[in-house]
């Protein structure tokens, strides 16, 4: 079992108090998970396993229940959807991400699909994290960490449509050695 797994397993086995039901998810077949995402009053922690466990053995069945899982409030929540989804290989998986971390209502919740994103490298990747990014260096702005995580995304990246809002970045004192290093990864132009 590797560390993402174990760690889910641990969490949901508290959460949801043991039991036989939770021990039939973990070795539940694909189409009884994806009858979980389904069927009515199911738990939060039996919809979480479920989807976690279809989308990392790729089970497309399991994407919604991911995306709304990747805006959850809680964060532990958000990084398992985000690790079940980058190994979904869903197309669709990119552009909800990228619609996740541009939305200002639920900027709360964005670090998770930030990551998810430059995981993912897709195209929808550095034009979303840009636009994030940009809103964050608003004087005050309360979501440093999702600035962060969107100029070490776009230093990971690489990509020389970043290097506009890296340099602005440079006048943050939180963000300026993060924006550096990301400023240096960026291939000179030429």
């Amino acid at each position: 079992m590797d560390e993402e797994l174990r760690a889910l397993t641990e969490r949901l086995r508290r959460e949801s108090g043991g039991g036989p039901d939770f021990e039939r998810l973990l070795t539940a077949e694909a189409d009884a998970l994806a009858r979980v995402l389904t069927a009515p009053a199911e738990p939060l922690w039996a919809r979480e396993l479920a989807a976690f466990r279809l989308g990392r053995a790729g089970d497309r069945r399991a994407f919604e229940a991911l995306v709304l899982l990747l805006n959850h409030r809680d964060a532990e929540r958000c990084a398992s959807a985000a690790h079940a989804l980058a190994r979904l290989g869903d197309p669709r998986t990119a552009r909800a991400a990228a619609a996740l971390a541009t939305n200002e209502l639920r900027v709360a919740y964005a670090l998770h699909p930030v990551r998810l994103l430059v995981a993912l490298d897709a195209p929808e990747s550095v034009p979303a994290l840009i636009t994030t990014l940009r809103r964050r260096l608003s004087p005050h702005d309360p979501y440093r960490r999702v600035a962060l995580a969107c100029v070490e995304g776009l230093g990971a990246l690489a990509d020389a449509r970043a290097r506009e809002v890296l340099t602005e970045a440079l006048a943050h004192p939180a963000l300026a050695e993060a924006a550096v290093h990301a400023l240096a990864r960026i291939p000179k132009q030429r």
